[in-house]
Formats: C-alpha cells, sequence, structure tokens
C-alpha cells in the first residue's frame, strides 16, 4: 500500500489547487465527452479527460470534408461539433461520475456574453473540476476577429469568465500569434488560474488535380507530431513568462513527447491527435511517465521546468 501511495505522490501535479493523479490530459475536441473512449482504455488511469468544446446551443460543425491527413499529423475544420451545454449537463456528464480522473470542460463562444454564459450554467455542476476556455474562435461582435490573438479581447473574455464562475479557469492559447508571452501575461492579468497551449496551427492542403482546396471550408487546424517542436518552443517561452501552471499540448504521442514539455516547464499535458491512431494512448503516456519517474528516482513536480539551457 505504501508503494502504490508513494508511486502515485511522484506522479501527481498541482494546477490551482487541484491535485491531478498523474500529469496527463485529453485534449478537447479529440476525445468525445469521455466515454465514447471506455470500451477502448481506462478512463481512471488519466490525469483528467477534457471534454469536447462546448456551445450554448447544439451546434452541427462544417460541412465535409472536414479532416484530411497530412505528413506528420492532420488538418481539421470540423467547426466544434457538438450537444450544447445543456445536453451536455443532462445526459454526458453524468456518465463521468464516479471516476478516478478529473473532468474539464471546455467552452467556446462568438460573443463574451456566450462564454460568460456558459460558465455560469457549469459552475455548480457536479463532477467538474475545471473550465478550459477556447479563445481560438472569432468574435462577431467585432467583425471576426479572432479573441485569442488579441490581448485585450483575450483579457476581456478570460474576465467574463472568471467572474461567473468559481470554478478554476485555464485559458487554451493560441499558436497563431507573434509572441505568446503576451497573451499569456494578458490572461493572468484578466485572472485566469492556469493556461494550456498549443491549440491547432492554420494550415490548408491542396488538391493539385482539381485546384482546389482539399477542406471544405478551405483551411484547417494542423495537429499532431509535426508541431510538437513548435508547440514545445512555445510552451518554454510561455513557461519563462507565467506565473500561473501550464499545461502543454501539440503533437505528444510518446512518454517522451510528453516529458519534453513536462521539462521545458509544463505541469501537466494533454493527448490529443495521438488518440485517433490509438485510443490508449493518453494512457500508454502516463504510464510511460510512471517509468521514467521511477528509473530516474524523481517525481513529475521535480521535471517541471529542469531544462538545462546553459
Amino acid at each position: 500500500m505504501k508503494k502504490n501511495a508513494a508511486a502515485s505522490s511522484a506522479l501527481s501535479t498541482e494546477i490551482a489547487g487541484i491535485k491531478f493523479q498523474n500529469p496527463v490530459m485529453t485534449a478537447s475536441g479529440t476525445f468525445g465527452y469521455g466515454m465514447e473512449f471506455g470500451g477502448y482504455t481506462d478512463l481512471n488511469r488519466l490525469g483528467a479527460v477534457v471534454v469536447k468544446g462546448l456551445s450554448l446551443k447544439p451546434r452541427a460543425g462544417n460541412p465535409g470534408p472536414r479532416i484530411v491527413e497530412t505528413p506528420g499529423g492532420m488538418l481539421n475544420a470540423i467547426g466544434l461539433q457538438n450537444v450544447g451545454v445543456e445536453v451536455f449537463l443532462k445526459e454526458k456528464l453524468p456518465l463521468l461520475k464516479g471516476l478516478k480522473c478529473r473532468v474539464i470542460a471546455n467552452i467556446f463562444g462568438e460573443t463574451i456574453e456566450d462564454y460568460a454564459e456558459l460558465a455560469k450554467r457549469l459552475d455548480n455542476a457536479e463532477g467538474l473540476c475545471a473550465v478550459e476556455i477556447n479563445i481560438s474562435c472569432p468574435n462577431v461582435k467585432k467583425g471576426g476577429i479572432v479573441f485569442g490573438t488579441d490581448p485585450i479581447e483575450a483579457a476581456r473574455v478570460v474576465h467574463a469568465v472568471r467572474r461567473s464562475t468559481g470554478l478554476p479557469v485555464i485559458t487554451k492559447l493560441s499558436p497563431n500569434v507573434t509572441d505568446i508571452k503576451v497573451l499569456v501575461r494578458a490572461v493572468e492579468d484578466a485572472g485566469t488560474d492556469a493556461v494550456s497551449l498549443i491549440n491547432t496551427l492554420t494550415g490548408m492542403a491542396v488538391d493539385v488535380e482539381r485546384r482546389r482546396p482539399v477542406l471544405a471550408m478551405s483551411t484547417g487546424g494542423l495537429s499532431g507530431p509535426a508541431i510538437r517542436p513548435v508547440a514545445v518552443r512555445m510552451c518554454w517561452e510561455a513557461a519563462k513568462a507565467a506565473r500561473t501552471p501550464i499545461i502543454g499540448m501539440g503533437g505528444i504521442v510518446t512518454a517522451s513527447d510528453a516529458l519534453e514539455f513536462i521539462i521545458a516547464g509544463a505541469s501537466a499535458v494533454q493527448v490529443g491527435t495521438a488518440s485517433f491512431i490509438d485510443p490508449d494512448a493518453a494512457v500508454k503516456v502516463a504510464a510511460g511517465i510512471a517509468d521514467y519517474v521511477k528509473r530516474h528516482k524523481t517525481t513529475v513536480r521535480e521535471l517541471i521546468g529542469s531544462l538545462k539551457t546553459g
């Protein structure tokens, strides 16, 4: 019993006062609402499940084609299809009760008011430990400018969410910016409890025979191993500027991939595209980190930000 407790302690991490049994989470948009993967992997061996992005009303998403494989990854233009917050609360969240892992709700909107209302509706939801804000969305009231590319707009979203919920707030940052440190400081000043990064990079694939975009929406979000070096670099830069914990993501397939982010400064990681290839990917990453910690006689907390650059 003591041995198991020690192993558990070595893997645990803490974000915004919440203890996670290990640092591995699933990335929003890649793992459904959690239970869809219940027959393929052991959710209890994860640190947290981050559910598919939620909007105020159900959303059908974009027309197809909306996914295409690329070298080392994939492009997606799903369009944030989801069941809506009310269906999630009534039908999806109850299925996750009793899990050992934490549950985090990801939210998005087209206006600041959307974000605030979503946070309010989720505030007292039993079983949720935090809210993650997807700010890589266009602000319809500001001519379509993406919230996450403008520090002022990003801060306004975070401030509105912070006022609407007592849950810890995690802000998911876009990589499509000039200086990630500016965004980190802006959302921290507005009250976020942690930041997660990176969201997908904007990309495009062309069907040369038809001379047309492969995706119906022309562009999409690039994810997968191809973006990992960019993601690790941005995580490292963000960690140097941040006062709050960092959750790193972008192309994680193996435990070694995840450890790059942790050593660069992340307190936790999220596994995304890899789950499409192997539904058990996130659990395998967690097991690999456990093996590394044991072999090196260290802990996850000791590894956070331990990168040597001098």
